[in-house]
């Protein structure tokens, strides 16, 4: 890998919230030379001061349209937001970076701009031209997801076969490719309470997950059977398996949280690009003050280097 795809672009996120604060916590943390953070340099330093820390890191600066207030949104400066955003996929795909770290952001506020934004993952999706897969990660855990920011009433009709099958083709593929499993086990949580307790408690495992891994099998994917997810995640069996995945956002980002909150890495699959992030939000109420947690955005960064080797 030549010296530009080492370069790692690490996005500073929404101004206000705690992306600066932890942008200048990791220039201390992480001994990285090629560490590019995209943003704006005036406020980096602005925010360093604030915390009474020095920032010394390699900045592409991003100019703002509005001074920034710790804690306080801005819809002007939506648009600085989104230009960080594009310049680390268009970076990425132009071999400039080899991967994008992502600092959270605040979609609320870019919508309130009037921009129509879904997220991180769907963003670099439009630019990159792949298709997302979520996943986070923490020691001994991989949670992927079917489905990822729907309304719960809506997940049912969104489970198709098609849409299984293409999220576990992309979950083994990178697994093997990104993270170096020769022959990646996966478990599958079912949709319903007991997996449909044999379709008495509803009839999706019956009629579209199991035929789906059926199919995944005959590829020679690795797959369970649809599995009640109250129990798939105990010891017994995570212990076979390489990554789980569950049917819908609260089924099995809860359980990873509870077991990695604050070591845990938003990692977004299906992409030709390599791109992690932090397991939390912009935590408004903590910007400025000092008391936010780096560890996410350093596991993050961690994550996106072994990814890189």
């Amino acid at each position: 890998m030549s010296a530009s795809r080492q370069r790692l672009a690490v996005t500073v996120g929404e101004p206000a919230g705690i992306g600066p604060d932890l942008c200048v916590e990791l220039s201390h943390r992480i001994n990285c030379d090629d560490l590019v953070f995209i943003g704006n340099r005036e406020l980096l330093d602005k925010r360093a001061d604030q915390l009474g820390k020095s920032f010394s890191g390699k900045v592409h600066d991003i100019p703002l349209a509005a001074p920034v207030i710790a804690g306080k949104l801005d819809t002007a400066n939506s648009q600085a937001v989104l230009h960080s955003l594009r310049e680390a996929a268009e970076g990425c795909m132009q071999g400039r970076y080899a991967a994008v770290v992502t600092a959270p952001l605040h979609k609320g506020i870019i919508n309130d701009a009037g921009i129509p934004f879904s997220g991180h993952t769907e963003y670099f999706a439009d630019i990159t031209g792949g298709y997302p897969v979520m996943m986070l990660a923490c020691p001994g855990l991989r949670v992927a997801l079917a489905t990822t920011h729907l309304p719960l009433r809506d997940v049912p009709d969104t489970i198709t076969r098609p849409l299984l099958e293409k999220v576990m083709r992309i979950l083994h593929n990178d697994l093997i490719e990104k993270f170096a499993i020769e022959s990646p086990r996966i478990l599958v949580c079912g949709l319903n309470p007991h997996a449909g307790e044999g379709g008495h408690m509803g009839r999706e495992e019956i009629e579209i997950i199991a035929p789906a891994l059926d199919q995944l099998r005959a590829e020679g994917i690795h797959c369970s059977e649809p599995l009640p997810a109250d129990t798939l995640f105990t010891p017994r069996h995570l212990h076979q398996a390489d990554a789980v995945l569950a049917m819908y956002h609260d089924q099995g980002l809860p359980v990873l949280k509870h077991m990695g909150f604050g070591k845990a890495v938003n990692i977004t699959l299906g992409l030709p690009i390599i791109r992690t992030s932090v397991d939390h939000g912009t935590a408004l109420d903590l910007a400025g003050s000092g008391k936010a947690d780096v560890g996410s955005l350093v596991a993050a960064v961690n994550c996106a280097l072994d990814m890189i080797n």
